[in-house]
């Protein structure tokens, strides 16, 4: 090489491995930004199944108002639209390699996105979607019978879930933790022992949970090896005298003996009911339905329950 004389070396040069390296730090916007149309082995790099274990969302919210009526939010079209792009171009990235999936709370899907994803999502193992107002029974059931691998999932509470329970256990074997963003009624926890009878760990943290639930749950679910009721507003409903009145709702503030033997054969039984905790303060004045937007970004992500956590 004579002095002076530089190499210039192309884009297409550079090894893959420090590309994917490289790629590794940028967030889903910048992955879908267009890197894989710089050249053939940029995309190459950008298609890597590396990048593409998880699709996390979690930055992303709808642009909505709340409204009235079913489904109680409207989502602007233009939102629609922008979600849909990302989506499409994710997805033809990830090329069927995406194992988790993460949305922000404030991130409404309708079913036609749902059904997207699940079509190009075959493999996934968890699903954290906390906000289901546009997703209709058909949907969220059509969605679970192409995942047959799905092993967690993070929703809110809903009104009637033996359909949706009643489809996870004919068609997810593997399945084996759930959390429920929301309260927890007698109806609902019957349901899991009913249809989910080998769920492993389960997490009901920050809402209100009747201790008729929760003993249900200790009781009936006999693989259960961890519970998280962490800063849960529990409640006891008594009768008075025998009479037939409506029940009497009073707070726990502490856990009975009859709810600490039952818990005793788990793993872990996580718990606070601490006046002093800032998160029980929470769900008290939250009245056990939390206002997640209130609080510190990212703070519904924490879950005492390690293998849940965020």
């Amino acid at each position: 090489m004579e002095d002076g004389q530089s190499v210039v070396r192309k884009w297409e040069d550079m090894d893959i491995d420090i590309l994917v390296k490289i790629f590794q730090s940028f967030d889903i916007f910048e992955l879908t930004s267009g890197i894989a149309h710089v050249c053939r082995v940029w995309r190459m790099a950008a298609c890597d199944p590396f990048l593409w274990k998880t699709l996390d969302l979690t930055k992303l919210e709808s642009h909505f108002i709340k409204i009235p009526l079913e489904p109680y939010v409207y989502v602007s079209d233009q939102s629609d639209k922008s979600l849909t792009r990302l989506l499409k171009i994710s997805l033809n990235l990830s090329q069927g390699n995406i194992r988790s999936l993460i949305f922000h709370f404030n991130l409404y899907l309708n079913d036609d996105q749902l059904t997207y994803i699940a079509e190009r999502c075959p493999r996934l193992r968890r699903l954290v979607l906390p906000a289901w107002n546009r997703i209709k029974k058909s949907g969220i059931c059509k969605a679970i019978r192409m995942w047959k691998d799905l092993e967690s999932l993070t929703m809110p509470s809903i009104e009637n879930p033996p359909y949706l329970m009643e489809e996870i256990s004919k068609n997810c074997n593997n399945f084996r933790e759930l959390k429920i963003m929301g309260p927890c009624h007698v109806f609902f926890a019957n349901t899991l022992v009913a249809f989910l009878p080998r769920l492993k760990i389960l997490s009901l943290r920050c809402s209100v949970l009747l201790k008729e639930a929760l003993l249900s749950i200790l009781e009936g679910l006999k693989h259960l090896e961890v519970l998280n009721i962490s800063h849960c507003l529990l409640i006891d409903s008594q009768r008075m005298n025998a009479q037939p009145l409506p029940p009497m709702k009073r707070v726990m503030k502490e856990l009975d003996e009859s709810i600490l033997k039952a818990a005793s054969r788990l793993r872990e039984f996580l718990t606070c009911m601490n006046d002093s905790c800032t998160m029980c303060e929470r769900t008290i004045n939250d009245e056990g339905l939390m206002r997640w937007y209130k609080y510190e970004e990212g703070l519904w992500k924490t879950d005492e329950a390690t293998s849940l956590a965020l």
